[in-house]
């Protein structure tokens, strides 16, 4: 494998901060793919700007679909050095106006990282002996948030994945870190109210909102540097919480 071109693989990676994670880790040397859900377009068009990458379109609710896509992963390449677990939905609603549907689709996206951390494990990292995993929690999952239950909950769990998995990973060489982000401008919160907005800004000591590259910026040196770094939160926030 000396020589050959590392790969990282990035889900949810179309759009907001799963994109500029593939175009950071891009830049940094890694062939990348992007897994995506229903964002076709989007995908080919960042693919086309990347240019050494591929894409790979599966619904992480399935593991059926996982399985696929891990099939399919297997014809384009044979390692995976970084997995970003990205992908998440956000369903907002409060406790008791949510459907259990609707709690159940939220509480999908954990079991789907989860299972896919499994495959990738299985699969290559633990064969090569070598890895970094990095899990996109959220500062919510710290701080809480009203009418975001499962969503808090999905990320709090993000967290708890990385600080068990490292210990899991005892002598194997392989990283398991989180970065969590505070409130990034991306369509999520392109949706929010401006007085709400306005609202968290002025909570925010350095007065904005972050950008995806700059939560992108850590997953880079999370992915190709940091070899002392595992099991370990590192917050995106602009100073709204410390950890």
């Amino acid at each position: 494998m000396t020589g050959e071109k590392m790969v990282a693989l990035v889900t949810g990676g179309a759009k907001g901060i799963g994109a500029a994670c593939v175009r950071e880790l891009s830049k940094r040397g890694f062939r990348v793919g992007i897994c995506f859900r229903s964002s076709s377009e989007a995908a080919k068009q960042l693919l086309a700007v990347i240019g050494d990458g591929f894409l790979l379109e599966v619904d992480l609710s399935d593991t059926a679909g996982i399985d696929l896509m891990m099939d399919r992963l297997k014809e384009e390449t044979n390692r995976v050095d970084v997995l970003v677990n990205n992908a998440g939905i956000s369903i907002d609603s409060d406790m008791l106006r949510m459907k259990i549907e609707q709690f159940d689709a939220q509480r999908a996206a954990v079991r789907g990282a989860w299972y896919l951390t499994k495959r990738i494990l299985r699969q290559y990292m633990l064969r090569a002996n070598s890895g970094r995993i990095i899990n996109i929690s959220s500062v919510v999952g710290h701080t809480g948030n009203a009418g975001q239950i499962p969503y808090t909950m999905e990320k709090a769990a993000l967290d708890a994945l990385t600080k068990s998995l490292c210990r899991e990973l005892k002598g194997r060489n392989i990283l398991v870190n989180s970065v969590a982000p505070g409130f990034i401008l991306t369509d999520m919160t392109s949706r929010l109210p401006e007085e709400v907005s306005e609202g968290i800004i002025s909570a925010i000591p350095l007065g904005r909102m972050g950008r995806p590259e700059e939560v992108a910026e850590v997953v880079g040196f999370l992915a190709t540097s940091g070899s002392y770094i595992t099991g370990t939160v590192i917050h995106v926030n602009g100073g709204l919480y410390g950890g």
